[in-house]
């Protein structure tokens, strides 16, 4: 299982490069000869590598308006510049297109032209952060597997706005401005391959309902939130890494087996108001307990098996797999309790 997780991730992380420095290799047997024909289709704005032909690189080029984009083009880069308006008509030859990054613009949803988005069919990746977006644009392109819009002004969520993107495996929507209201029961609707959700840096007091059931990362750092409702992971059995830093975690707030989830390997609670370690389950492999409130830690009460049959198991036996452990910025005193040492035999690193 944590295998198959483990390659998961790899692939969602990793495709970016991967797959460019692929194109990268096949572009760079080009024959010279048509390197010319390349460099006079390009935008006087822009910049065309001849070694590769389908980018174009209009990035930090103080530029207003997206030039008229070759037909051959499948990488775009117009980030750091001062647009405003994405209309169809720089698109009309751009049907190869499979990766935008418009960060770091000034882009608001009535700078977008009706429908512009949904045209480029082809389209696999869309960055828009950092521009003043105040709703998720839409309608979006159907074959999208990655969407980037942090740091926006982002508080509404048009309804059905992700019901066809069945291939979108990542949405970012960190540092913008959702409120509990935003995210309805049917908001993350249709989204059945995600694998990761990003809505840190927003204004929840609650954990969002009807998270995608296919989700590995969730990601819900600096919120509000007090609550962990019961069995809330159940709907979401492959969550793997949890981050919930920042946040006004208290111990009622979390129910006495909240956490004890066996497909959680990384659980970051810092910089909450925990007063004592909640249970976990003994396949977590990393946990982040910093700057809470925790004035001890009792390694039997917080051991995932008893003491006495983690003293009979060996290295490897089916010992607890807690592998990391931050308690920094509580109130606990060294040295580290024996018992802790005794049930976590693959415990590597503890910061205390």
């Amino acid at each position: 299982m944590t295998l198959k997780v483990y390659t998961s991730l790899l692939l969602l992380f990793l495709v970016n490069s991967v797959w460019t420095r692929t194109v990268r290799q096949v572009y760079d047997e080009l024959d010279p000869e048509h390197w010319s024909h390349y460099t006079s289709e390009c935008p006087r704005e822009c910049f065309c590598p001849p070694s590769f032909p389908n980018a174009l690189y209009c990035d930090n080029k103080g530029l207003k308006e997206i030039p008229v984009i070759p037909a051959r083009i499948w990488y775009l880069y117009l980030q750091n510049n001062l647009i405003e308006t994405v209309s169809e008509k720089p698109f009309v030859n751009a049907t190869h297109l499979r990766w935008i990054n418009l960060n770091k613009n000034k882009i608001t949803n009535s700078g977008i032209e009706s429908g512009v988005l949904s045209k480029l069919k082809r389209l696999l990746y869309l960055f828009l952060e950092d521009n003043e977006l105040e709703e998720v644009p839409a309608p979006l392109p159907v074959g999208l597997e990655q969407l980037r819009l942090a740091r926006n002004k982002i508080s509404r969520i048009p309804e059905g706005v992700f019901s066809n993107l069945e291939n979108l495996t990542m949405l970012d929507l960190h540092h913008n401005s959702l409120l509990d209201s935003a995210l309805q029961s049917d908001t993350f609707q249709g989204l059945n391959n995600l694998m990761q959700l990003n809505i840190a840096k927003n204004s929840l007091k609650k954990m969002p309902s009807s998270i995608p059931a296919n989700t590995l990362q969730l990601f819900l750092d600096n919120n509000s939130i007090e609550v962990i409702p019961e069995n809330y992971f159940s709907t979401i059995p492959k969550v793997t890494f949890l981050r919930l830093n920042y946040n006004k975690l208290s111990d009622d707030g979390i129910p006495p087996n909240g956490f004890n989830v066996s497909s959680i390997l990384d659980l970051q609670l810092s910089h909450n108001q925990l007063t004592k370690i909640p249970p976990f389950n003994a396949h977590l492999e990393h946990l982040h307990l910093d700057h809470n409130r925790i004035k001890s830690v009792n390694g039997t009460q917080i051991c995932p098996v008893s003491i006495a049959i983690a003293e009979d198991y060996g290295l490897y036996g089916n010992t607890p797999r807690l592998r990391y452990l931050r308690l920094d910025g509580n109130e606990i005193q060294p040295p580290i309790p024996l018992d802790i040492m005794i049930c976590f035999r693959l415990l590597q690193a503890v910061v205390i």
